[in-house]
Order: structure tokens, then C-alpha cells, then sequence
């Protein structure tokens, strides 16, 4: 650590402080919370920056090794000596449990020579020694992180006087209480949000969002059916010349709710020729070969396309050819986590002569007049339980196939009212865009007031200090001895 300390403060290692580390076991666990009654693992997603999270506790599968030493309980000071790179080492402190729950090997448990849990807590979430946290951490900066109990020990910490220490956790705790506050009530706005969001969708695309202006048209629209008999039709002759005609499949319309009069289910395959992208292969030269962009899942978002880093691959150019995106093109993202399957967005020509990944399918309106924007919404807003039923799962990825996701049922109305759909939902979600940032930085200032909380507190600028206080190196020095003792 660097920088001047207030008068009767020092800089100790957190191994100073520590009486033990105490890690727990690999349990086999079963894949369900434990009931009452029953023993549960403590997960590394119950130790995160913030709360304690005992419902993040799987059920454990071999309770003969459950042992009470290992047992968490109220107030104990926990750490994730494994996790993602945001949170390898977040600490928390147990409050009140819901359910009996053991340590597990990734989770540590913090032994303090003296009840100091809530100084060294706030500590290891600060900015400084999240910092430090990462300098110790190993392992591959985009998967899993490690930090050692040997690097824990070594966390450098300041040290107030005692009563100050409290002093300060004291208003620490009063000014978060009220962040708190001020995060609940933003959240709930962003929950409200999404309940909007999926309400608006829901009346757009079974027609109640534009009841009155079908009515007014009463006569003057071309039917779902006859709409999709001529997408058929042209799906057939644009297949000439290209083999055996494949018929696409027709969508499962069991237990789907009912449409307006006019409107009618079809598949996604029906409405579109679907592809896969290119192959990252760096093991195989291309015989001719040419270098372009190219969109991978990160890109294709729900809702929107995250442009801000493109990269670049070199493929054959016969085979970049048949990759090319076009304007209106609707991009499904093939493979990521299961609750992200097929999620994605339309593509509106951003960057000139892009393709896109095999995990990344494209999805090309066989009419021009057909609204992407309004199946995209559909499949973003409604199509989620049907990836997740139609993928597949493996230890850790998720995928679904071009055969699957071509079944998706879409709900067809005529190409006018799409049009009118694809606009309305445009401005209403347009807008609950503005709300939903205005909320996330709303949460990001707090996060960042906390911090600066924290900094304050930290460096002696939270709360005044008292010359009369028995100095840092006084406590420290009995904590020694009191070590010495018991060893």
C-alpha cells in the first residue's frame, strides 16, 4: 500500500490479522436447493460483492463427509478463492441463514485473530483491495481465476485505532444503508420496465396493439394465408437451378394461443432461408483466401448489435461469398449460455461486406416486404422457451441446430400491419431504452459513490480522529501476542 496514514494508523497484511483459513470440501451435490432438514454446499455465486446469497446452495449428495467444523454460521467472514475475473476474492459477510449450509472447496472462511469481520470486509470490496485481489489472482484472464490462501495473507490493509475502526464502519454502514435504499427503488423501476417491455410485445404480436387500425382496414389487407401461400411460392422458384426442392418445415402449433382473424402461424424457415456462418479454423489454409469482418455471438445481442469491436477472419473467398450479410438480414445466435439461445437482432448494412460466424445464423426474408424487425422482436420476446426446449446442453455450452431453430412458429399478418407493428414497437421500445439507461447509470453512480465512500474511509476522511485513541500498533502488537500464546 502506498500513501500517508493518519496519525496511530498502520498498514498490516490481512496474514497479520488472521487466526486460520479454513477451506472446505469437494462435495458431490444434487442439483437442487436442500430441503429443510437436508444439508446444502455453499456455491461461489453465494459469495459475490454485496449480500450473502444462501439460496445459491445445492443439496449434498454425500452426507456421511458433512462435518459441523465446516458449517457456516452467522457472521462468518467468507471469500471465493475461485471464480470469474470480476469476482475471484469477493468477500462477504454470512447474515441471517435460511438453510444449513457446509463450506465448499472454493469457498474460504476469513478467521480473525479479533472481531474485526466488518473492517477487513469493507476492505477487500474496495476499489484498493479488489486491486490487489486481482494482482494475486492466476489463471487465464478470460476463464476461471485463482487466488491462494499464501496470497491472501498477503492483502495489505490499513489500521485505524479500534474505536475509530468501529467509528467508521458505523457510518460506512449508515451511508450504504441509504444507497441501498436509493438501488432497491431503481430496481424495482427496472422491473416495471421489463413488465412493460413483454406486455407491449405481447399486444403487438397478437394483434391487440393494432386492433383499431385492422379495423379501419377491414377488406383492404392481404390475409396471413394468402401472404404466406405467396412466400411459399417464391421460397419454390428462387430454389430452381439449386437440386431438389427442400419443403421447410411447418411449425408445431400446438398449445400456441390463437391470432386475429387474418393472421395466421408459420415457420421460421417457412419466412426465411436460414444459414450457418464461417468456421474459425486456424489449422486450415484457405486456397483462396480473403480477409473481412465478421460478427460473432458477443455482437448479436438481444435487441441490438454490439458493434464496438469487430474482428476480422480469412476464409475462402467462394465460401465469404455465401456469407456475405445483406440489409434486413435477421441474426440468431446458434450457441452461448441456454438462456441465450437465439437471441439477435436485424442487420441494417453497418459495415460493408461483413459476414458472420457459425454460431451466428442468418436468417434472410425470402420477400423484401416482410418486417425483420417484427420476427426478430417476436423470437427475442416469446421465442426463449423454445430454444431452451430445442437446445442442447453440454458441460459448458449450449447449442441448438439450424434443423430446430428452423421450426420457431412465428405469428404472420400482412406486410402493411408488420410495417405498422414494427413502428410502433420501434417508439415504444426507443423510449423504454432512455428509462432503462437512464436506471443503469443511475446504479453505476452509486457504485461509484460507494467506492468513494469507501476511499474516504479508508484514508481517515470519513469520521474525525481522536489523538487520545490507543494507536493501531497497540492492537496489533497484542494480536501478536496473543498468537504467540496459543501457539
Amino acid at each position: 500500500m502506498t500513501g500517508d496514514l493518519p496519525e496511530g494508523w498502520t498498514t498490516v497484511s490481512l496474514g497479520d490479522l488472521l487466526e486460520r483459513i479454513e477451506a472446505g470440501k469437494n462435495f458431490r451435490c444434487e442439483e437442487r436447493p436442500p430441503n429443510e432438514g437436508e444439508v446444502g454446499i455453499v456455491k461461489i455465486s453465494a459469495v459475490t460483492w454485496g449480500n450473502f446469497k444462501d439460496d445459491e446452495s445445492k443439496t449434498i449428495g454425500n452426507p456421511e463427509q458433512v462435518s459441523p467444523a465446516l458449517r457456516i454460521e452467522t457472521g462468518d467472514l467468507l471469500m471465493s478463492r475461485a471464480n470469474t475475473i470480476e469476482l475471484v476474492g469477493a468477500a462477504v459477510i454470512v447474515g441471517s441463514l435460511t438453510r444449513n449450509l457446509q463450506l465448499s472447496d472454493k469457498v474460504l472462511r476469513l478467521r480473525l485473530a479479533v472481531p474485526i469481520q466488518n473492517w477487513v470486509n469493507r476492505y477487500l470490496n474496495s476499489r484498493s483491495g479488489r486491486d490487489q485481489i486481482e494482482s494475486f489472482a492466476t489463471g487465464a484472464q478470460m476463464s476461471m481465476r485463482n487466488i491462494s490462501q499464501k496470497n491472501i495473507a498477503r492483502i495489505e490493509l490499513p489500521l485505524p485505532p479500534l474505536r475509530e475502526q468501529q467509528q467508521i464502519v458505523e457510518k460506512v454502514e449508515m451511508l450504504f444503508a441509504r444507497l441501498d435504499k436509493g438501488e432497491e427503488a431503481v430496481r424495482e423501476v427496472q422491473k416495471l420496465l421489463k413488465r412493460y417491455r413483454q406486455s407491449i410485445l405481447k399486444s403487438a404480436v397478437t394483434g391487440e396493439l393494432t386492433a383499431d387500425w385492422r379495423a379501419e382496414r377491414e377488406g383492404e389487407l392481404e390475409s396471413g394465408t394468402d401472404l404466406l401461400a405467396r412466400i411459399l411460392k417464391t421460397r419454390e422458384e428462387n430454389w430452381q437451378g439449386r437440386g431438389k426442392y427442400k419443403t421447410p418445415v411447418e411449425p408445431d402449433t400446438t398449445d400456441l394461443p390463437d391470432l386475429p382473424e387474418g393472421w395466421v402461424w408459420a415457420s421460421l424457415s417457412q419466412l426465411n432461408v436460414i444459414k450457418g456462418g464461417v468456421t474459425v479454423d486456424k489449422k486450415r489454409e484457405p486456397k483462396d483466401p480473403v480477409t473481412l469482418p465478421y460478427l460473432r455471438v458477443a455482437n448479436v445481442q438481444n435487441g441490438f448489435l454490439d458493434l464496438g469491436e469487430i474482428k476480422e477472419i480469412t476464409v475462402d473467398r467462394e465460401k465469404a461469398e455465401q456469407c456475405l450479410l445483406d440489409d434486413g438480414d435477421i441474426l440468431l445466435n446458434e450457441g452461448g449460455d441456454l438462456d441465450k439461445l437465439g437471441r439477435g437482432w436485424v442487420w441494417r448494412s453497418e459495415i460493408d461486406r461483413c459476414i458472420h460466424q457459425n454460431h451466428v445464423f442468418r436468417a434472410r426474408p425470402v420477400l423484401k416486404e416482410l418486417s425483420s424487425e417484427f420476427i426478430s422482436l417476436y423470437a427475442n420476446g416469446f421465442g426463449q422457451g423454445f430454444f431452451m426446449d430445442k437446445g442442447k446442453q453440454s458441460v459448458n455450452l449450449a447449442s441448438i441446430s439450424l434443423t430446430a431453430i428452423s421450426g420457431l412458429p412465428i405469428p404472420l399478418p400482412s406486410t402493411e400491419e408488420q410495417a405498422e407493428l414494427a413502428r410502433l414497437l420501434d417508439d415504444e421500445i426507443t423510449n423504454l431504452k432512455k428509462l432503462e439507461q437512464l436506471c443503469e447509470a443511475e446504479l453505476k453512480r452509486s457504485a461509484a459513490l460507494r467506492q468513494s465512500i469507501l476511499k474516504d474511509a479508508f484514508s481517515g476522511h470519513l469520521v474525525p480522529q481522536d489523538p487520545d485513541d490507543e494507536p493501531a500498533s497497540a492492537l496489533l502488537e497484542r494480536i501478536q501476542q496473543s498468537k504467540k500464546k496459543r501457539k
